[in-house]
């Protein structure tokens, strides 16, 4: 008996032997695994961390400047490093293409600053504006429609109140067709010698017309011959509005030739501007020139609250090194 007992204990020690070897070398191929996968893995993800590191572009604040008044703010730039690992882990390697950005608002945004007048968008943002006020003229609104159109470009029309009680079809038209419309008063007064109560009047009744005429209310005031005061900003902002004025004319109502008024437009165009035009003969004969040439020059067409919002405009220039 006790010999049976002996040769029990023995089997049992050398099972318990086989089986720890067993363990022993199942547990070295896992940590083995977890080594290669940690070698593969560690590189990339430190490669991404890198670039994201040197890629960082930071977020402007919005300011209140002495000269420009109130200047929008611009997003930052930052790599996502989460979802550029993912995109690359697949190969194992690092593709620049294949980095995923994600834009950073500055703390100091276009809203949170008081009311006041603003001339144009960042001027760091490659972008432009038309700003065409429209009290008369309709007759070269459907050329000018036209040429926008072929451009797939979308501008910011500041509608008078009376012209478009006058002409809501066509008000209509040129807000389906993806432009914005903005307020441009309703009689065209001097609006900085008229009382805050009857600038409100002006603002409202605009608002209603185009409201009434297209769904939409304005967000944008334009003064009529960029005539205000402080007070006219104020009563805008409580109804809902930013003042909005230009950096670049064209003085389009004193019926220059084309070429005066594309080397005009073209000598003084920078980022952020605001470029104010009329649907005047002048401006139609010239729209299609000016907008090849201000592309030419690697900036983006686009309405004026497009302009004017953080919002980053992602270039290769702007993502690389």
């Amino acid at each position: 008996m006790k010999h049976m007992i002996s040769i029990v204990v023995i089997v049992v020690i050398m099972l318990f032997f086989v089986e720890s070897k067993a363990v022993n070398s199942y547990l070295d191929q896992l940590k083995n695994k977890a080594e290669f996968v940690h070698k593969g893995v560690q590189p990339l993800l430190h490669e991404i961390k890198q670039e994201a590191k040197d890629r960082r572009v930071r977020p402007q604040n919005a300011k209140v400047d002495p000269v420009w008044k109130a200047v929008p703010g611009y997003n930052g730039l930052e790599v996502d490093v989460k979802k550029s690992y993912k995109s690359m882990k697949k190969d194992g390697i690092f593709n620049e293409s294949r980095l995923i950005y994600k834009q950073v608002p500055p703390a100091v945004q276009l809203k949170d600053l008081p009311p006041e007048p603003i001339y144009g968008g960042h001027p760091e943002k490659p972008m432009v504006s038309f700003a065409i006020n429209v009290a008369w003229g309709e007759e070269y609104l459907p050329k000018m429609l036209e040429v926008l159109k072929k451009h797939s470009i979308h501008a910011t029309f500041f509608f008078e109140g009376r012209w478009v009680k006058k002409h809501p079809d066509l008000a209509k038209v040129i807000l389906n067709a993806g432009h914005e419309g903005g307020n441009h008063s309703y009689t065209h007064p001097d609006m900085a010698v008229i009382s805050a109560e009857r600038a409100k009047e002006e603002m409202e009744k605009t608002n209603d017309v185009i409201e009434a005429a297209t769904g939409t209310r304005p967000v944008l005031f334009a003064p009529p011959s960029g005539s205000f005061t402080g007070d006219t900003v104020k009563v805008a902002h409580r109804l809902g509005m930013r003042t909005t004025l230009w950096t670049v004319d064209t003085i389009d109502w004193r019926k220059p030739s084309p070429d005066v008024l594309i080397n005009r437009v073209i000598s003084r165009v920078h980022p952020g501007a605001i470029i104010l035009m009329h649907p005047t003969e002048a401006s139609s004969a010239s729209l299609n020139t000016l907008i090849i040439e201000i592309k030419a020059k690697q900036l983006k067409l686009d309405t004026v609250s497009n302009l004017l919002s953080e919002t980053r405009i992602i270039s290769h220039k702007t993502t690389s090194h």
